[in-house]
């Protein structure tokens, strides 16, 4: 562990316990589906500061989520996996933003990480502590984009590991852990069977449970996207500030250990004193896996499952397991729950990879979706600084998106047929 690091608090009943132990959540709940005793990280703020400097991290000249080492639970650089994760870029998007009436809209492209999503965030930390504590194997349940994650992390640091999947998971999620050597068992349910499986199997056999929501850690790795963001808007905008927070944020949301990790990124800089707000937080669901949204509206700590069946597949959860965190860094920060159809989350695919240069997969896009819906209830605009953030590349799930567009014109291979489509499409031509 950090030097900084003093411990874990439950947000449930507040109970404090040691970092350096096997714990993963408070016995004060049921732990059972969303009613968890979630645990949260606890630093030692004032020594941190008084040791590190955010002059310090910007002359870091690694990139990669190393540079944060001593806001992470780790010992030190040394200790993370080989494979480079984070490090992604903040892309402005000025033709999105005049779109939606927005004058500084950015893209934050998570999709660029070595195996296709956010998620290799959280899957370096896990990897990095199943080494620390000697684990024979590194286990997690996931639609896909988190064991790919663990698989790759895992495969750079020689850690066995063992992915539980709903049988429904998408073939180009399923390929990435085979071709790194993983031991994929496909259960034959949804992603909450897969979950509570992979719980129970790390508990028989002693394996390290990289679960989302249920590892207090998987926070401390996703909220390393919150520090670039903050960084690059500093550099963009070159204020004289390390780090500069935006207005808003956007990110889809299932389980909820993303939106929960953006909020903790940002609360660790504002505790630090290295940016001067808070931005508002925008969680984003589909229609029909909805549970946070419900529970937000209804002002309930614990949601009430849903049978949730988007088209979203990383976002597609019964049972939010990381409720706690979502919903206090909606609440907590002013922002909001936002739900979209299905219809919108690959409506916006084109649009984002046409205006902004961002091949997302349908989590990623829902994301942009929530953002054109918050503009048109008035939540969003303007002036403000707003960032959109795509969890995952396209390429994680391309059925999704060839069903997003038109496809491809099939012709016959004659110069005639191309004239026809020239005109039947009014493609631009060069006038002799």
């Amino acid at each position: 562990m950090s030097e900084f690091t003093l411990g874990l608090r439950c947000l449930r009943c507040g109970r404090e316990y040691d970092a350096h132990g096997d714990l993963y959540v408070c016995d004060c709940r049921p732990n059972v589906g969303s009613d968890i005793g979630s645990l949260d990280v606890l630093y030692d703020y004032a020594r941190l500061c008084s040791t590190v400097s955010a002059r310090s991290i910007g002359a870091d000249g690694d990139w990669s989520m190393a540079r944060y080492w001593p806001l992470l639970p780790i010992g030190g650089p040394g200790d993370l996996p080989l494979l480079p994760v984070g490090g992604t870029p903040l892309l402005a998007a000025p033709r999105l933003g005049e779109l939606n009436g927005m004058s500084s809209l950015y893209i934050k492209d998570d999709g660029r990480n070595p195996t296709g999503s956010l998620k290799d965030r959280a899957s370096a930390i896990a990897t990095s502590l199943a080494r620390i504590r000697g684990a024979a194997v590194a286990a997690t349940a996931s639609t896909g984009n988190a064991a790919a994650a663990l698989a790759g992390l895992c495969a750079s640091a020689g850690q066995p590991n063992v992915i539980f999947v709903p049988e429904s998971a998408p073939p180009a999620k399923l390929a990435q852990l085979l071709a790194y050597g993983s031991r994929v068992l496909a259960v034959r349910g949804s992603y909450d069977d897969a979950f509570d499986l992979c719980t129970q199997a790390c508990r028989e056999f002693g394996w390290y449970n990289r679960n989302t929501g249920y590892n207090p850690y998987m926070t401390e790795g996703k909220k390393t996207v919150a520090y670039e963001i903050a960084e690059q808007l500093a550099q963009l905008y070159g204020d004289g500030g390390a780090f500069r927070a935006p207005d808003a944020v956007f990110v889809s949301v299932g389980d909820g250990c993303i939106i929960g990790g953006v909020y903790k990124g940002f609360y660790d800089l504002l505790a630090l004193g290295w940016i001067e707000r808070m931005p508002r937080l925008y969680g984003v669901q589909s229609t029909k896996s909805a549970a946070l949204a419900q529970a937000w509206r209804e002002g309930a700590d614990v949601p009430r499952p849903v049978e949730a069946s988007t088209r979203a597949d990383s976002i597609n959860v019964n049972a939010p397991r990381d409720a706690i965190k979502a919903l206090r860094a909606v609440r907590e920060s002013g922002g909001a729950f936002i739900t979209v159809s299905d219809e919108a989350i690959l409506a916006a695919i084109p649009p984002l990879a046409r205006l902004g240069a961002v091949f997302a997969e349908p989590a990623g896009a829902a994301a942009y979706a929530g953002l054109v819906q918050a503009t048109a209830d008035g939540l969003a605009g303007g002036n403000e600084v707003t960032v959109v953030i795509n969890t995952g590349s396209g390429l994680k799930d391309i059925g999704a998106a060839i069903e997003a567009t038109e496809g491809a014109s099939v012709i016959e291979p004659t110069l005639d047929a191309v004239h026809r489509i020239v005109e039947e499409q009014r493609i631009p031509i060069r006038k002799h």
